[in-house]
């Protein structure tokens, strides 16, 4: 066998030059895989991060500056969720045991808490409101101490540690005016109106623009505990306090809503009143009122040929009885009582405000048909106080709405895909049966 040569292989440019090659494009190969793994743990944590964290701290609105952030929005709509439950709950235990037709109050709620876009909207709205009315309590110095903050909760648990509640009201002094020789002449019938005012005039059979007061209640808070008792002795000692109160607070952990957002919803609320009382203070206890009958029409050839009928002398009380859509007042000669202005839709009140008293005024067409309005009084009168604070409400209300126009105020779409969708049912049992 020839013999193996031991002269070394020459290595030549062009070889090393490969093998160069070849060991950056294995290092290039390395640091790609790894910048791969490193970019997927990155994107990974990212998403994480995003979902857990930076998402719930975007702003789903912007008041003046102050954001609201998806963490508090959540946790605001899923209290409401569990004030709805609470509410249908109960609804469904008065029609179970005490025959009361909530059907209607039951199937608003599903619709609510089945419609995330409903449910979102509102919680978003209203605390936008809060947002504003917190600013302005700021600008004007109105604070709620810790003091107030524990006392009121205590109260809503009914717990009164120095002793039984005894709400006081002040009643405001009220009484008809005594009805004018023209007055008794128009209405000989009875010596006063026969309808007792209220904020909220009876309802009839059929809506009517004269029978539906315009007045914008206050906006629902949403609180999970229930509402503040009447007068009684304090039921339970300061630990029975406390352990109805720490239940509540683990129930509302459990549905991921913290006790510092309970808290929140109180302190707003007696912010809410400070503020009404400071701007609301110079309330009139009193207004000019108007005491008015009037028939409902459907047709306006009819009403026409009853306003000729009536300006001929025929008896309008007989004619409201007779004929009225508003059978709750036609059965009182078309009597509505005495109002003041907003009670009524706009078409109505500004016919009944600027016609002489006795008058048969022109026919007036309203969304409810064609009325026919005469006015039997009109006059400064005391405010009962069911009255004067619905008046402080709607004060405070267009304050609210004016305050809002002037404000700048954003919101974010971002919300309405992150509507949350529990509770779905609530972990407390429904009252026993």
């Amino acid at each position: 066998m020839p013999k193996q040569s031991s002269t070394p292989r020459i290595v030549t440019n062009k070889h090393i030059a490969r093998l160069e090659r070849e060991k950056q494009q294995v290092a290039l190969i390395k640091w790609i895989a790894i910048g791969s793994i490193v970019l997927v743990a990155l994107l990974l944590g990212y998403g994480y991060l995003k979902i857990n964290y930076l998402s719930l701290q975007e702003p789903v609105a912007e008041v003046n500056g102050d954001v609201i952030t998806t963490t508090q929005w959540q946790e605001r709509v899923r209290l409401e969720r569990v004030r709805e439950l609470n509410l249908y709950q109960t609804y469904a235990f008065y029609q179970q045991n005490f025959g009361m037709d909530t059907s209607q109050q039951m199937q608003q709620i599903e619709l609510t808490l089945g419609t995330p876009s409903i449910l979102g909207q509102q919680v978003l709205d209203m605390m936008v409101d809060e947002l504003v009315i917190r600013q302005e309590a700021e600008k004007l110095g109105i604070t709620v101490s810790k003091e107030e903050l524990n006392k009121s909760i205590e109260e809503v648990y009914g717990f009164f540690p120095n002793g039984t509640f005894t709400p006081t009201v002040t009643s405001t002094p009220f009484s008809y005016p005594t009805l004018s020789s023209e007055q008794l002449t128009l209405y000989p019938s009875t010596a006063t109106p026969t309808t007792v005012p209220t904020s909220t005039l009876e309802p009839t059979t059929t809506p009517d623009a004269a029978a539906t007061a315009t007045f914008t209640a206050a906006p629902p808070t949403p609180t999970f505990v229930p509402e503040l008792p009447t007068a009684t002795a304090t039921p339970y000692t300061l630990d029975g306090f406390n352990s109805q109160y720490d239940k509540t607070v683990s129930d509302l952990k459990s549905y991921n809503i913290s006790e510092a957002t309970l808290r929140s919803v109180y302190e707003f609320q007696l912010l809410r009143e400070k503020l009404l009382d400071k701007l609301t203070a110079d309330t009139p206890h009193s207004e000019v009122q108007v005491w008015a009958r009037h028939i409902l029409l459907d047709d306006a050839a009819q009403a026409q040929a009853v306003h000729i009928l009536l300006l001929q002398g025929v008896d309008f009380a007989k004619k409201a009885k007779e004929l009225s859509k508003d059978t709750g007042s036609g059965a009182n000669g078309g009597d509505l009582g005495w109002f003041g202005k907003g009670a009524m839709v706009a078409e109505f009140e500004d016919a009944a405000f600027s016609q002489e008293i006795g008058a048969i005024g022109d026919i007036v067409q309203s969304q409810f048909g064609y009325h026919i309005i005469q006015v039997l009084g009109k006059q400064e009168l005391p405010l009962t106080d069911s009255q004067y604070q619905q008046n402080r409400e709607t004060a405070f209300n267009d304050w609210l709405t004016k305050t809002k126009e002037t404000a700048t105020i954003t919101t974010f779409d971002v919300w309405k895909d992150r509507v949350p969708p529990d509770p779905e049912v609530l972990n407390t049992p429904a009252p026993e049966q």
